[in-house]
């Protein structure tokens, strides 16, 4: 991975407080929501680099879901599926 860029922002106390708020409202860092806010205001106006990377995703990798008339044999072990007397030889 490639590193990023840091930047030394300095920032109004109250600014601070109400974009913490807003990240936090998001689910996001303060950090990761002036990303946000800054890609969008490039994309926007027009101005963001075409070979700008995503914003990298952090946390724990989203579940992805069964397709729909998945057979019950092809999921893997589900202990709500079975007894514990399944499991027995």
């Amino acid at each position: 991975m490639t590193e990023r860029k840091q930047v030394l922002l300095r920032l109004d106390p109250a600014v601070y407080d109400a974009l913490a708020r807003w990240a936090s409202d998001e689910l996001r860092s303060a950090n990761a929501q002036i990303e946000f806010l800054l890609r969008r205001a490039l994309a926007e106006g027009g101005r963001l680099p075409g070979n700008a990377k995503p914003i990298p995703r952090r946390g724990r990798p989203p579940k992805v879901p069964e397709p729909p008339g998945t057979p019950a044999e092809a999921r893997p072990d589900d202990v709500s599926d079975s007894t514990p007397d399944d499991h027995l030889p």
